[in-house]
């Protein structure tokens, strides 16, 4: 029992290297599936077109995939064009906040694209019949050689190039492996660099940015009970009054206005700080107080703030 409840503390600590574990497995087990079952290369003059549909358009669906399941894109975009608001602020305001939220939301949705295009470069079978029929590989290749120039499009059914040329330059399968180790080392650092400078660039120390991520999680788990508590009375009372023939009794439940407020994306203040919208809504007078929507900033290190409340909430 105690090495069950390990191995769960473990996953819930972390629950987001996990997550993209997990999504790049499986990204590269449907490139396996793909490529052995699926990819059959024409090995004829269509094979740029072939070759480069399995490696772009795949990576193009993860992406917009990427982007439908994302928490916090779709608390950005829902009601904004309803929103009175919304045509007050400027189109640099607007642009900011949007950039603000796309560019963290866009990083981690290329987990799954980048996946793919990275597997399918290590495996090669993509890359060999797209650059198989690319007149740039043939110039770089066969310099000439018209035999060779027509060889080359059927290497990937198994066709031979002649021997002084496959020796004097790489195999297409080598090629693709090493793009795809350069593009792993180049994510690699991308990441450990924007990680180094979000970090340096957090509004807060270590210690309370680990405390503020255990306040997000305990108050949506709360919120989600509280709103299924408050939703099923609501509901029980409309039902018992519909089909009893009463009038209901006074029940308590948030505006509109209320709501709208809690949904806002979440703003950083290093004169007062709150650790959630909930939070900020409270000690506000109910998000009355001028002060609400003030905000200095919403830096990327704190992102988890709305992102927890759209996961909670089911979007």
């Amino acid at each position: 029992m105690d090495k069950l409840r390990g191995a769960l503390d473990f996953c819930i600590r972390h629950q987001t290297v996990l997550g993209y574990s997990i999504v790049s497995l499986l990204t590269a087990a449907s490139e396996h599936i793909f490529s052995s079952v699926v990819f059959k290369c024409p090995c004829n003059s269509g094979n740029v077109l072939y070759g480069s549909v399995f490696i772009i358009v795949p990576a193009f669906i993860l992406l917009l995939l990427s982007y439908m399941v994302n928490a916090r894109i779709w608390r950005l975009l829902t009601g904004s064009c309803l929103s009175e608001k919304c045509c007050n602020c400027s189109p640099w305001g607007t642009c900011a906040l949007c950039c603000q939220v796309l560019v963290p939301v866009t990083a981690r949705a290329l987990v799954a694209p980048l996946t793919w295009i990275v597997v399918a470069l290590l495996r090669a079978n993509f890359y060999e019949c797209a650059a198989s029929g690319s007149s740039l590989i043939k110039n770089f290749i066969c310099k000439g050689n018209e035999d060779c120039r027509k060889q080359l499009p059927k290497v990937p059914c198994g066709e031979k190039l002649p021997t002084e040329i496959s020796s004097e330059y790489p195999s297409l399968e080598a090629q693709s492996q090493l793009i795809g180790w350069f593009l792993i080392a180049g994510i690699m650092t991308v990441a450990l660099i924007s990680t180094c400078v979000s970090r340096s660039c957090s509004p807060v120390s270590h210690l309370q940015l680990k405390f503020w991520k255990i306040y997000s999680k305990k108050e949506q788990e709360l919120f989600e009970i509280k709103a299924n508590e408050h939703a099923t009375k609501l509901a029980e009372i409309n039902t018992n009054c519909f089909f009893e023939a009463t009038d209901p009794a006074p029940f308590q439940t948030p505006s509109n206005e209320d709501w709208w407020k809690i949904s806002l994306l979440y703003k950083f203040s290093s004169q007062e700080q709150y650790y959630s919208m909930i939070h900020k809504y409270v000690n506000t007078n109910r998000g009355d107080s001028t002060k609400f929507e003030e905000g200095d900033q919403n830096p990327t290190v704190l992102g988890f703030v709305d992102e927890a409340h759209a996961i909670e909430s089911g979007f």
